[in-house]
């Protein structure tokens, strides 16, 4: 995050308070593209603590920290779904493993691309969806203005910070991000934060669980 965004959203009196109380935005590393995005397939759809064990007996399967596409594919079905991955998310990991190798998905193009380039590119990729892309562009590309409105706990932040009746259309947040839109993603830190201390659980994917805050270990 950088300074400037900080010091707007410490300007503005909605998010000054969550930034005292939680500091700067904490994101768990995701690693490479390919690393992240075999993450997000594995933590869908489970809780955390099943999808670390799955996680971790599938990089087992390998003998380097974690694999590279072509050590995926030369892996069996039958071994991956040992890892204790469904069928479903055996076919998702080598549909990602196939478009890395083929091209079809070439991280050395990120760097040039917007951001709805980098959604529509990996959209390729069966079992990816928007809101895995959106994650994607936050915690790995490290993109400063991506706001995920489809996220529940992003609307729910919303009503919440703003003291909205009812939950917000896209059109609403968006009009009311304007004045931090260029640093939506500390933003939404901030937002899932404020949905947190108000004890709404918010209905987010797996695929990523919820930033570390600051004096609280999450389980």
């Amino acid at each position: 995050m950088s300074k400037q965004g900080l010091e707007i959203l410490k300007k503005d009196p909605r998010f000054a308070s969550l930034v005292q109380k939680y500091g700067l935005p904490k994101w768990e590393e995701r690693g490479d593209p390919f690393r992240s995005l075999v993450r997000s397939i594995v933590y869908q759809q489970v809780t955390g603590k099943a999808a670390a064990s799955i996680l971790a007996k599938f990089v087992a399967l390998f003998p380097s920290d974690f694999p590279t596409p072509a050590q995926v594919l030369k892996k069996s079905v039958e071994d991956l779904r040992g890892a204790g991955l469904s069928g479903q998310k055996v076919s998702y990991v080598r549909d990602l493993a196939e478009k890395f190798l083929d091209g079809t998905i070439d991280p050395s193009q990120f760097p040039r691309m917007t951001n709805e380039e980098i959604i529509e590119h990996v959209l390729r990729v069966k079992g990816v969806g928007v809101w895995t892309a959106h994650m994607f562009l936050m915690t790995t590309l490290k993109r400063p203005d991506i706001l995920p409105m489809g996220d529940l706990g992003i609307q729910k932040g919303f009503q919440i910070v703003y003291k909205l009746r009812s939950l917000p259309t896209a059109a609403k947040m968006e009009q009311l991000a304007k004045p931090w839109r260029a640093h939506a993603t500390a933003a939404s830190w901030y937002l899932w934060r404020a949905a947190d201390d108000a004890k709404i659980k918010p209905l987010r994917s797996a695929a990523l669980p919820p930033p570390v805050q600051k004096g609280r270990k999450r389980k």
